[in-house]
């Protein structure tokens, strides 16, 4: 909003210190500003509120250390995370821009759904909570708005080697949100994406099907969105799973969306991207504004949710963490990088299945269930062993910003 009003106001009244409002820089440093504060001055209101009104987490007894203790916790924290998001983009994002459109309407779709279960949970005394088929029909929902605006949108385009005349403006135009007013090649609509660790590292998903007839591209929409959907379904479940323990979910995902805002912020800057010859995404520096506001938010959650939590997200945070790390991925072309970035949510979801299925096999075959795990999620089986669950989160932080580094460093090693 304040980015609008500024530039009417430059263009009507020549309102000084309007320039300001055009670096993506800016913006971004003070929706992170904004988000940390919200989330840490307004997040202890928030708490007192939950509390008052008893919504409380209601703990299974698995047998885990301090387990008990944490009956009682307010839940729907993921509250604090949606609103310390959402006032800071609303102030500084362009809102008419579709990148910064689409997150918006993850966050209120994710949290909805997130919410729904919490509220099913914590009033009905449900202890299910939202039923597990209406959760997938909700990200199914979602990732067919995403896969379908990605595909469809006019606006939603890449630049491949974009010519750049480098000239003196050249480095005001590396922090300048008008470093399209240089681009000389046409934008196109394209279904490729980014393959890590490959020299001319491009992957079209339309090639899936035009090999059968070239004509086909035009149905490459029926190979795009299930993809997106799947995405969007295993990440967001992910992100769930993730968060069992004070600060796992929350810490975690704060430095998958850091990543990923540098991604952004390097694609959709037309210097940078023709540096390090990585695919130009015009539009996505946008997305910069909504991650530093979503970083900041999860900060400041963890404010409150390191050991020992006064507050639990709940659904309503996890689902739209990983709602928004998937359209982020996708958004910036970076999908694939998503099992290596999201390395934490990926063995916390694979030590489930295998669990899961192990169990069912030995069953099965030996007439009784057999475990690879003490239990599982992963973090379940490090506090059955044993291990403080702050010890627990801090080394998964430790491993999640080794497989960021990781990531980061595909932008030169190929």
């Amino acid at each position: 909003m304040l980015y609008h009003l500024f530039e009417y106001l430059e263009k009507t009244y020549t309102f000084p210190g309007e320039q300001l409002y055009q670096f993506i820089s800016f913006r971004s440093a003070m929706a992170i500003i904004f988000s940390l504060g919200i989330s840490t001055i307004y997040g202890k209101r928030i708490i007192n509120y939950l509390t008052k009104k008893q919504i409380g987490e209601s703990v299974r007894d698995l047998g885990l250390e301090g387990q008990t203790e944490k009956a009682g916790t307010p839940t729907m924290g993921g509250v604090i995370i949606i609103i310390a998001t959402l006032i800071p983009v609303l102030l500084f994002a362009k809102l008419n821009n579709i990148y910064v459109i689409l997150l918006i309407v993850t966050t209120l779709w994710m949290g909805a759904i997130g919410f729904l279960d919490d509220y099913i949970k914590t009033f009905r005394k449900d202890k299910e909570g939202l039923k597990g088929i209406f959760k997938v029909i909700g990200q199914v929902g979602l990732g067919i708005i995403v896969g379908a605006t990605i595909y469809f949108h006019p606006d939603i385009t890449i630049k491949e080697n974009p010519q750049v005349p480098l000239s003196a403006s050249a480095v005001e135009l590396i922090s300048s949100a008008e470093a399209e007013k240089v681009e000389v090649t046409p934008e196109e609509k394209s279904t490729k994406t980014t393959i890590p660790f490959v020299k001319n590292n491009e992957f079209d998903y339309a090639s899936l099907i035009t090999w059968i007839n070239p004509e086909w591209s035009k149905y490459a929409w029926m190979i795009f969105i299930p993809i997106v959907i799947f995405i969007v379904t295993a990440v967001s479940n992910g992100a769930n799973l993730t968060d069992g323990i004070d600060g796992l979910a929350a810490g975690s995902s704060a430095i998958i969306v850091l990543t990923l805002g540098l991604f952004a912020w390097v694609s959709g800057n037309i210097i940078f991207s023709d540096y390090l010859n990585v695919m130009y995404i015009p539009r996505t520096g946008e997305m910069t504004i909504y991650i530093s506001a979503f970083a900041g938010a999860l900060v400041g959650f963890l404010w409150y949710n390191t050991f020992p939590a006064q507050v639990f997200m709940g659904d309503t945070g996890s689902l739209t963490i990983g709602g928004i790390i998937a359209v982020l991925a996708l958004a910036t072309r970076k999908e694939l990088l998503i099992p290596l970035l999201c390395g934490v949510f990926l063995i916390e979801n694979l030590s489930v299945v295998m669990q899961v299925g192990w169990f069912k096999y030995t069953r099965k075959k030996f007439g009784e269930g057999r475990r690879i795990f003490l239990m599982s999620p992963l973090h379940h089986h490090f506090q059955k062993a044993g291990f403080h669950e702050s010890k627990i989160v801090v080394r998964f932080w430790i491993i999640g910003i080794f497989l960021a580094i990781v990531t980061i460093v595909t932008l030169k090693i190929r």
